[in-house]
């Protein structure tokens, strides 16, 4: 029996994942970086969760989003990291979020060609029920119309 006892080594993680498929489907990397860009939006809404109570992130911010939810400042906070994640990762041009009443037309120097919408924060208004949550998405490839 080796030192590492039964602790697997060789973990596939979700970057490891992504890096694996996106080397395989030989494209730009544009997705691959979207996606890990993505990830660590997560990672770090993730810690600011868990570090809420401690860091008065708990309650409502005083307002309400596009459905009509009462926003938290958790909400807040992951809306903004969503965003600036994906913004400054290069790979998206329009950016959808449940958290603002109109899209968000990326910068054209920091433009790419993926329209992501997502809610950042999905189960925020159940959280003090220790309910579920987590960040929901879709990508999408834009589409040039043609003439």
């Amino acid at each position: 029996m080796s030192d590492r006892g039964t602790f697997d080594t060789n973990v596939v993680t979700m970057t490891r994942f992504v890096m694996e498929e996106g080397r395989k489907a030989k494209g730009t990397g544009e997705l691959t970086t979207l996606l890990n860009s993505l990830g660590t939006a997560v990672k770090a809404i993730s810690s600011a969760v868990r570090k809420a109570g401690i860091a008065h992130l708990y309650g409502i911010a005083g307002n309400t989003n596009v459905t009509g939810d009462q926003v938290k400042k958790l909400d807040i906070l992951s809306n903004d990291l969503v965003i600036n994640m994906l913004k400054s990762s290069f790979t998206s041009c329009v950016l959808v979020s449940e958290e603002n009443e109109e899209a968000i037309i990326v910068d054209p120097e920091q433009r790419g060609k993926y329209v992501v919408c997502f809610d950042p924060l999905d189960g925020s208004s159940n959280i003090d029920c220790l309910v579920s949550i987590g960040t929901i998405f879709g990508i999408y490839r834009k589409v040039t119309a043609k003439r």
